[in-house]
């Protein structure tokens, strides 16, 4: 049988990877942050490790100075971020990552958005700020603070691709 080049870089991918779950909420604690406490649960289902948890205001420089603090941590190899995503006047996190990231992966925002319209809220997705890319050798991926929105980015995206991505960031390495 023979692979196609995505189901041998799979093959390749390590088989769990190390993040940083942050929550940006001005309000969220960690009893009352569910959608944090998803991604955790989804992460550990799969076999992936939790190295980090931190919930930030959403200010602009306090997202992007613990964006960046879990990016050179050596012990994380992806972050993943939750909320502050959308259009309010509050909502900076879209501009903390987006302004950190060395290598956009605009699909995850495209895709992410189209999931979105077509098997949840319809056109309320263009409302949606989602965004992916990389830290230097740190996966970093933002999605909305909703339960409904986590679950759909880590089940149909972010889980499925996590090592495939991992393992592109690492092939290079000496």
């Amino acid at each position: 049988m023979v692979l196609t080049s995505t189901e041998q870089h799979r093959r390749e991918a390590p088989s769990s990877v190390s993040c940083a779950i942050i929550t940006v909420s001005d309000t969220r604690t960690p009893e009352t942050d569910k959608s944090g406490q998803l991604i955790r649960q989804l992460l550990e289902e799969t076999g992936f490790r939790i190295a980090d948890y931190a919930i930030v205001p959403d200010e602009y420089e306090g997202i992007k100075e613990l964006l960046r603090k879990a990016a050179e941590n050596p012990q994380v190899e992806a972050v993943l971020l939750n909320g502050g995503t959308g259009i309010a006047v509050r909502d900076t996190t879209y501009e903390a990552v987006r302004d950190q990231l060395d290598k956009e992966m605009p699909g995850f925002g495209e895709i992410f958005r189209y999931l979105s319209f077509t098997e949840d809220i319809g056109s309320a997705a263009i409302l949606s700020r989602a965004i992916a890319g990389t830290m230097g050798q740190t996966a970093v991926f933002s999605m909305p603070g909703s339960t409904g929105a986590v679950r759909l980015a880590m089940t149909r995206l972010i889980l499925p691709e996590l090592g495939h991505v991992m393992r592109e960031i690492y092939k290079d390495r000496c």
